[in-house]
């Protein structure tokens, strides 16, 4: 197992600068504002032959009784139960300060392992920088500087000394990664919770409460999965603030990391243009698709074929390969078909397709419906072959295939479709034309002899026919 190392720390502290460095990646968005964190974000670190998981929290409030400062905490306290080493982290600059004595009672009554680290120490005596924080009780500070790495392997070691190395490396088995995708306060993050059966990311009654992209692994029915749950995406037009355009990219890389995308759609509102434009880019990605309309258990007969009419009108191109499921992620009513439904696309989405199928399922298609002529010519489509999955393509050779319309690849899109099962995923199909080895290349001038057997074939031709 990975040791679990925790980062808890009062609000704009460095807990996420400090992750990215622990993880030796960019995924925890840092800029200079507090309260930028919200929910549990994990990661992975490695040093040397030591592999780790990090937990970067909000910024702790142990004292807020109520509002997304309590949800914070709460999320905090949940990951430091799981915690085998808590980095409590304190700025050296500000100096000791009155929450930093709360937070440490209260870790200090959990009985976990801590190692307090005094950042933002660049340019300043460690001895110094560090004596007021040993009035703390917790040990000798680690004095760090999480923006320009100082001291940051140095930690990583005095975290990990006391957990053995593995014996070998832990194998990489390939799960279905899925991505809760739609507009603000559509119940992405309540639907996660659902899903785990647990409170696992904050779900709050307040557009714009999830900000960063949240990776969950967990596990059904003895299947790994990983839920992405993301921030909510809004028009262009809408995104004004710098930390939401941040929230905006990590949700479209979100989407791209991805193997299936569930789409979730407010039966409580009119399906929106936006939806429409989340639609097209999860398909212009070419990630599978499941539609989830929540808050379903909120209208009458009435409003529900309302809803019905506008997504058939306003997300046509869905309706041939994408299920839906009409749920309720607060009361958990329609969630039962959801994962069945993940599993089928994510199995279509990567499936392996025979090449001599694919040509047969081809031919046939070319025999009841063949491609239309293009001036004096008629595309030939000779065989086909899987070029890729996620999604899957095929590809298709022949000649003259420059000229297939658009509604005769359609046609093929659908008949493949049909033939392999490929439900729940977008499916494309290329076409490759044969090079023509004489393209371009002038014949070859006849040599003496070779132009008199020519000339008296036509002297012949004359004579014979006129």
């Amino acid at each position: 197992m990975k040791p679990t190392l925790v980062l808890v720390g009062r609000p704009n502290v460095g807990k996420s600068t400090l992750f990215n460095r622990l993880t030796r990646s960019r995924d925890a968005i840092v800029a200079d504002i507090p309260g930028l964190t919200r929910d549990r974000h994990y990661g992975h670190g490695r040093l040397g032959d030591k592999p780790y998981l990090v937990v970067d929290t909000g910024g702790f409030e142990p004292t807020v009784t109520e509002g997304i400062l309590h949800e914070m905490a709460k999320q905090t306290r949940q990951a430091v139960d799981e915690a085998d080493m808590v980095l409590f982290i304190v700025d050296g600059r500000t100096g000791l300060a009155s929450q930093d004595k709360i937070i440490a009672e209260q870790l200090r009554k959990t009985g976990r392992k801590i190692i307090l680290v005094v950042n933002k120490t660049e340019g300043m005596p460690s001895s110094v920088v560090t004596a007021e924080f040993h009035e703390l009780g917790l040990g000798e500070p680690c004095a760090i500087s999480a923006v320009h790495g100082d001291n940051v392997n140095e930690l990583a070691e005095l975290a990990l000394q006391d957990f053995p190395q593995p014996q070998e490396d832990e194998t990489k088995d390939k799960h279905p990664k899925i991505a809760i995708v739609g507009r603000p306060n559509v119940g992405k993050s309540t639907l996660v919770n659902t899903l785990l059966g647990e409170e696992r990311v904050i779900a709050f009654d307040q557009p714009g409460t999830t900000r960063n992209s949240i990776y969950i692994d967990f596990d059904r029915n003895g299947r790994r999965y990983t839920l992405i749950d993301t921030a909510g995406l809004r028009r262009r037009g809408k995104v004004l603030e710098t930390i939401e355009k941040f929230s905006v990219v990590k949700t479209l890389q979100a989407v791209e990391d991805a193997n299936v995308v569930v789409l979730v759609l407010d039966a409580s509102s009119e399906i929106s243009d936006q939806d429409a434009h989340i639609a097209g880019f999860i398909l212009e990605a070419g990630r599978a698709l499941v539609l989830a309309v929540n808050k379903w258990d909120g209208l009458d007969d009435y409003q529900r074929d309302i809803i019905k009419r506008e997504i058939a009108r306003k997300l046509p191109f869905l309706l041939n390969f994408a299920k839906f499921h009409y749920i309720s992620a607060l009361r958990g009513t329609g969630i039962k078909g959801l994962l069945p439904s993940i599993d089928g696309a994510y199995t279509a989405a990567t499936a392996n397709l025979s090449t001599p199928k694919l040509t047969r399922t081809l031919m046939a298609a070319v025999e009841k419906q063949q491609p239309p002529r293009s001036g004096m010519s008629r595309p030939k489509l000779r065989y086909a072959h899987q070029g890729g999955t996620n999604p899957p393509l095929i590809v298709i050779h022949g000649s003259a295939l420059d000229h297939v319309p658009p509604t005769y690849r359609r046609y093929l899109e659908n008949t493949f479709r049909e033939t392999f099962q490929l439900e729940g995923t977008p499916l494309r199909v290329e076409f490759r034309t044969g090079r023509n080895p004489y393209a371009g290349k002038s014949p070859a001038p006849l040599s003496e002899a070779e132009a008199k057997r020519a000339h008296r074939r036509r002297r012949y031709g004359r004579k014979k026919y006129g």
